[in-house]
């Protein structure tokens, strides 16, 4: 399709306008469809990103594995600094929004090298993920079309490689396609997807509360507040273990901001968004957590949320047991519709954050067009949705193993571009702390002490990984993979970045993009 080049020069200035905001106070940005979104579109889209009936399926029984009963109150240790970071979000995209978000304002704040590095950070944390929810969703989609069937066999396909692969890319190919039509697309589908697993979610609450009170299985637990005391951990490793997971159920809130420029109130709005997204995600995660502990306990045998058998996929052992035969089918369609909502707007971070670096020329321009009738960064979405069918399929057949130490390594990726953001609105305002104590705090206490919390969980993961026991096992030269695709990844960013510099050296000279420079405003 013909697409349409809109980059006006930095700086340059439309319908008399020199900066940022138009006059009704919106950003018009880059040629994306400006008001597309409003205050709950925006949050279901952040909901919908970080997709917690997935992540509770996947990370609930590894959690209490690592810190038994104290699960509940690791989920709120995990939430404290991502919510500290979320008023650095919130701060910044006041000042400045802009849909590269992170890559914008840490360059703003620390310079071009810096900057490029976090968008890096995103940029392949995001692929990472995208392909590891683009293999669950093709695992629950023949798992569910086995239980429908009542046939194992259908079931069993997912095991077949060439099977699993191309339904995976099916899928990929189709969340890149509602990405490429638009945010009206996107705002249709996500209402229903997350409407539904939430409720599934809440339904599952309700129904493991009442078995936990009948006393259905032995297993079972009497709630205590003492479960939200992170202190009785019993160790500093299992309490770090348990955190990184915790963090990454909260991974992807910021899609929020990624659509700024696309929402109405784009100063405001995604802001407020991102706060009520964080909200809806840790109630619904405690109430999850405290009910399925009270129904089943954390246990290591049975049900026990703790069993290594069960723990990687806690929903596909309960759904039954908790829910019975029909109703617990749909916990297996709210898993399936919650890991492809997220991979659908997944894609919205990673694109609009290519669409950004593209057009302060820190990328190839070829990724700053976008579409002239969908209103989307076209080329870079479906770059994304390329990069991510390649990485997968490419994972897959090398090893089952390189697939999910990539997956542990995403961590680092994670804690490494919002530490870095959270500093960034620090250093950005410093000018403006002594104006006021909400300045003090929301613009540097706050942001400061998120990134220090995500700063010692990255030092402590970059230690515990280089142990060959991290992850799945698998070493290269006595180093634990995981490591080493951790550490790999980002090395390659840092050579992708020198390779960068000497094609766009004006923006790597901090010609292009500084503090001071306004964001691009082009034509409605």
């Amino acid at each position: 399709m013909t697409q349409l080049d809109v980059r006006p020069r930095v700086g340059d200035t439309v319908n008399g306008v020199a900066g940022g905001e138009g006059g009704d106070g919106d950003v018009r940005g880059k040629g994306l469809g400006k008001g597309s979104v409003g205050l709950v579109g925006s949050a279901v889209i952040g909901i919908s990103t970080v997709a917690p009936v997935y992540c509770l399926t996947s990370t609930l029984g590894s959690t209490a594995g690592e810190v038994g009963v104290q699960m509940p109150a690791v989920f709120l240790a995990g939430f404290l600094p991502m919510l500290l970071v979320a008023f650095a979000y919130r701060e910044l995209n006041k000042a400045v929004p802009d849909c590269g978000t992170s890559f914008t304002w840490t360059v703003k704040a620390f310079g071009p090298r810096i900057g490029w590095m976090c968008g890096w950070g995103l940029v392949i944390a995001t692929i990472i993920v995208l392909s590891n929810l683009a293999g669950v969703a093709t695992s629950y989609f023949w798992l569910l079309a086995g239980e429908i069937t009542g046939n194992p066999s259908i079931a069993a396909l997912d095991d077949n490689k060439l099977v699993h692969i191309a339904t995976c890319l099916t899928l990929i190919a189709s969340a890149t396609a509602i990405s490429y039509r638009g945010m009206t697309a996107t705002k249709g589908v996500q209402y229903t997807l997350v409407g539904l697993q939430l409720a599934v979610l809440g339904l599952f609450v309700a129904m493991a509360f009442q078995k936990a009170s009948a006393g259905t299985f032995d297993t079972g637990l009497d709630f205590s507040w003492q479960w939200m005391n992170p202190f009785a951990v019993e160790s500093m490793g299992a309490f770090t273990a348990g955190l990184s997971l915790s963090i990454f159920m909260y991974w992807g809130w910021d899609a929020c901001l990624a659509t700024n420029e696309e929402t109405t109130g784009s100063a405001k709005t995604p802001g407020r968004a991102s706060l009520i997204a964080m909200v809806v995600l840790v109630g619904s995660y405690l109430a999850t957590g405290i009910a399925a502990q009270m129904a089943v306990g954390s246990g290591t045998s049975g049900l026990g949320l703790g069993n290594p058998e069960t723990s990687g996929n806690v929903f596909a052992a309960l759904a039954g047991p908790v829910m019975g035969p029909l109703l617990g089918i749909l916990l297996f369609v709210a898993v399936l519709a919650s890991a492809t909502a997220s991979l659908q707007t997944t894609f919205i971070p990673v694109a609009r954050t290519v669409l950004a670096m593209s057009t302060y020329e820190a990328l190839p321009a070829s990724y700053a067009k976008v579409h002239p009738r969908f209103k989307t960064p076209g080329r870079a979405t479906v770059m994304a949705g390329v990069a991510t069918g390649a990485f997968y399929t490419v994972m897959t057949l090398v090893s089952e193993n390189v697939l999910t130490d990539t997956i542990f390594a995403l961590g680092l990726m994670i804690c490494f571009y919002y530490s870095l953001t959270a500093f960034a609105c620090a250093w950005y305002f410093r000018g403006e702390l002594r104006r006021s104590a909400r300045d003090l705090f929301f613009k540097g206490v706050f942001p400061v002490l998120g990134g220090l919390l995500l700063a010692a969980v990255f030092l402590k993961t970059l230690i515990d990984m280089w142990n060959p026991s991290y992850g799945s096992g698998s070493t290269v030269l006595g180093v634990g993979s995981v490591f080493v695709i951790g550490v790999g990844l980002l090395a390659l960013g840092l050579v992708i970045m020198l390779i960068t510099q000497r094609r766009s050296p004006a923006f790597f000279r901090g010609e292009i993009l500084t503090k001071s420079t306004p964001a691009l405003v082009v034509e409605d």
